[in-house]
């Protein structure tokens, strides 16, 4: 076909990996695989008062992402009222299990009041990735301080057997419990506990885990949320209880990208050893303690199974699905 005169044929340009990976405040991402997209399900980064929803976002390739707004909010869950936290997401039974925290419930033994247990960790449940999610329970899962772990920062693993195990915990504390079949209570351990502690050293928050080449690794986030300092350790083990000794850490402020790099996801490509790590950052400058942007970068591994230090990028990455 003939171009008239002065006309040419224009081709759109492909877009750009970049970080962060989407516009807005957010925090904390759970970073998955589900069907044949990546999806990732932030804190939205604000006061606590204004955290009464989660949103999700999803790709096919890391680089362009679209919103699904308010997958859940505090209508839905009406015994959260604030800081809906750190999401994290199974999809089990052709249903999927959203688990949040919220209310960021107090100890008597910390601040010197009674306990709240108004609040903790919940589960909300849907059809489809994008919601609507709904209550599941119609309380929390776990709403009390065991091991002085404040209940918040869960994250939910499926170990090689099948059973789903739920690592969480604030305040320097780490718990793993095991779930129930329906996900309605934790299972008790052999010596009645419904939770085992595996703190390691310098554990503050955020826990993840992950199993490869046979080993488990536990990672977690160290320092200050509010500010720099927070960074990203790790463990491994023969074992998912551990013990964790931990080995090092891999992700920490760059001043020449950003500061306060933490609370992280990991992907792992199916059927590859592509592993990438999504995380929350401070920008530079930095005028906000609740302005955190969600970002993707590699994560490589040394011939032993150590982990490289993770680089920071403004690049981003690209990795379609197929």
């Amino acid at each position: 076909m003939a171009i008239p005169s002065g006309q040419t044929r224009s081709r759109a340009k492909a877009k750009l990996p970049k970080n962060p990976i989407f516009e807005g405040w957010y925090a904390d991402p759970e970073g998955v695989i589900l069907g044949n997209k990546y999806w990732v399900f932030p804190t939205f980064s604000a006061k606590y008062k204004a955290q009464v929803f989660l949103d999700a976002f999803s790709s096919k390739d890391l680089v362009n992402w679209k919103k699904h707004p308010r997958i859940v909010d505090t209508s839905a869950i009406k015994w959260a009222n604030m800081a809906m936290w750190a999401p994290s997401i199974v999809q089990k039974d052709q249903q999927y299990f959203l688990f949040f925290s919220a209310n960021d419930i107090q100890s008597a033994e910390r601040n010197k009041v009674k306990d709240d247990t108004l609040g903790g960790i919940g589960i909300a449940v849907a059809n489809r990735p994008q919601g609507p999610y709904r209550d599941y329970l119609g309380k929390p899962l776990i709403n009390h301080f065991y091991n002085k772990a404040q209940p918040i920062d869960q994250f939910v693993f499926q170990d090689k057997d099948q059973q789903y195990y739920i690592f969480y915990g604030g305040w320097g504390h780490c718990n793993v419990g095991k779930l129930n079949a329906d996900f309605t209570a934790l299972t008790p351990f052999p010596n009645g506990d419904l939770v085992k502690e595996i703190t390691p050293q310098g554990y503050v928050e955020g826990p993840t885990m992950f199993i490869r080449n046979g080993k488990y690794y536990l990672m977690w986030s160290e320092g200050g949320w509010t500010n720099g300092t927070y960074k990203v350790a790790y463990a491994v083990a023969d074992g998912m209880m551990g013990p964790f000794e931990k080995i090092g850490t891999i992700l920490k402020a760059d001043e020449n990208i950003a500061t306060g790099a933490g609370h992280h996801s990991v992907i792992n490509v199916p059927n590859t050893d592509e592993w990438y790590m999504v995380y929350h950052r401070r920008p530079i400058p930095n005028f906000d303690r609740d302005h955190r942007v969600v970002c993707i970068d590699r994560l490589y591994f040394n011939a032993d199974g150590t982990i490289k230090e993770v680089k920071m990028t403004f690049e981003g990455v690209k990795r379609k699905l197929k």
